[in-house]
């Protein structure tokens, strides 16, 4: 088994903003006549490219998010960035990290998209599940204080929609809708794989461990990381099973070229851009109140008090690097770091970041990185074949039309009723005469016009 998977995440910036001087928020409260359409084109455009390139440089899986009202990740929709992907790939998972399920009036809409975007890929989707951060609900009409229930009543709405027959009422204290019967119904069983972000939520991370879901860090430095990693195995513990380091993963942005000195003069610049105007925004808008828990915001507060953290645009280049918020070097010096730090202290099975645009960097680079990372670092975590973790599982669908003809299930045949024939016709058949003779009926003569 591959002792990592990588993953690209792509979150597409748009970088065409003020200094950051003249910037106190890239989120919320930066006016959108900064939004050029005609340069945000090119940013979707060059990120999508990236993003399928993914599946040609051998990466585990390509990761899009969902954020609203910021120049740091024009992705309001992610379900229309993956179906742009899913579209121009074949065989590479596409994860949505994920649906803000609390902003959704009716989750349903959720359900009907992610089953769609699983039957059309063939069954590669990774569905990931967000409560959304807290500037999400400064521009929506959700009250933060409502935030967690209404996600996980949220949450237990779709899984039911894609594991139970339907139709049924679904009568909960946030949605109440009188018919769920979502069409079409997920190809993977009995679900989409459900992976979950955690800033620090010890509820979070408790659930998922109970829920035996995926778990990943955002944008936190690697000992804060470790915390919530060895929690999730605590709670897995707790729940009376050991976890596996295929259910973690780190999110930490690396770029790796030639040697140490060449790769800190090319990224440095640009993930600069994104700790220091990207993630760009004040505290209060982060955590509005009721938008996390007690326990939870107790120590978050007492871990930031403790330990002495800054907030991200208050981190030097310098202390990014130190602190693992980011990885930068050599193929030997990313290796050794994803080698000595995650595998063996962190003990997760994925580096999510390990590729992907950074802030403002030009598509030359995020290329180069791309197949440096490819090369010279995937394969050192990998089986001897080299292959991604998702070719060494078999399709859903099966790989040839003999294959998914013997192994799907029974279907209805689709029948219709025609003039003069008694029974209904097998519509596949309809045009053999035979067909129409053993229903009792003779073939249609037309009148020539």
């Amino acid at each position: 088994m591959n002792s990592l998977d990588f993953y690209l995440f792509n979150t597409f910036h748009y970088p065409y903003i003020p200094p950051v001087e003249d910037v106190p928020s890239s989120w919320v409260t930066l006016s959108n006549k900064y939004c050029d359409p005609k340069l945000a084109h090119e940013v979707y455009r060059e990120n999508l490219d990236v993003c399928v390139a993914a599946e040609k440089f051998g990466f585990d899986g390509v990761l899009v998010n969902e954020h609203h009202v910021t120049a740091y990740s024009i992705q309001p929709a992610p379900n229309l960035t993956a179906m742009n992907i899913i579209a121009r790939t074949s065989r590479i998972p596409v994860g949505m990290i994920g649906n803000a399920l609390p902003l959704y009036a009716n989750p349903i809409r959720v359900a009907e998209e992610v089953a769609m975007l699983d039957v059309i890929s063939g069954g590669r989707v990774i569905c990931g599940f967000v409560l959304g951060t807290g500037m999400e609900y400064l521009s929506q009409p959700i009250n933060p204080a409502f935030a967690r229930e209404r996600f996980w009543e949220a949450h237990d709405l779709i899984i039911k929609a894609w594991t139970q027959d339907g139709p049924f009422v679904w009568e909960g204290d946030n949605f109440h809708i009188p018919n769920v019967n979502p069409w079409p119904r997920p190809l993977q069983q009995p679900h989409p794989p459900i992976w979950i972000p955690g800033i620090g939520s010890l509820d979070t991370v408790r659930k998922c461990a109970e829920l035996r879901y995926h778990y990943m860090t955002v944008f936190s430095p690697q000992w804060f990381a470790k915390r919530m990693f060895d929690g999730y195995r605590k709670s897995a513990e707790e729940s009376g099973y050991e976890a596996s380091p295929k259910q973690m993963s780190a999110a930490v942005p690396t770029y790796v070229a030639e040697t140490d000195e060449q790769a800190h003069r090319e990224a440095k610049a640009h993930l600069t851009w994104l700790y220091h105007i990207g993630l760009r925004h004040p505290a209060h808008y982060h955590i509005p109140p009721g938008h996390s828990t007690k326990a939870s915001f107790t120590s978050f507060i007492g871990a930031r008090m403790k330990y002495g953290m800054k907030d991200h645009d208050q981190l030097s280049y310098e202390e990014l690097v130190k602190d693992r918020y980011i990885i930068v070097g050599s193929a030997q010096t990313v290796a050794q770091i994803y080698q000595e730090e995650y595998v063996e202290k962190l003990g997760v099975g994925g580096i999510i970041g390990a590729g992907g645009v950074f802030g403002p960097m030009p598509q030359w680079m995020v290329m180069k990185n791309m197949q440096i990372m490819a090369e010279e670092v995937m394969p050192l975590f990998r089986d001897a074949d080299g292959q991604p973790s998702y070719m060494k599982r078999p399709s859903p669908l099966g790989a040839t039309l003999a294959e998914r003809a013997a192994t799907r299930g029974p279907a209805t045949a689709p029948m219709v009723r025609l003039d003069g024939v008694p029974h209904a016709v097998d519509t596949r058949r309809a045009h053999v005469p035979e067909t129409i003779a053993n229903a009792g009926g003779e073939m249609p003569r037309y009148a020539a016009e």
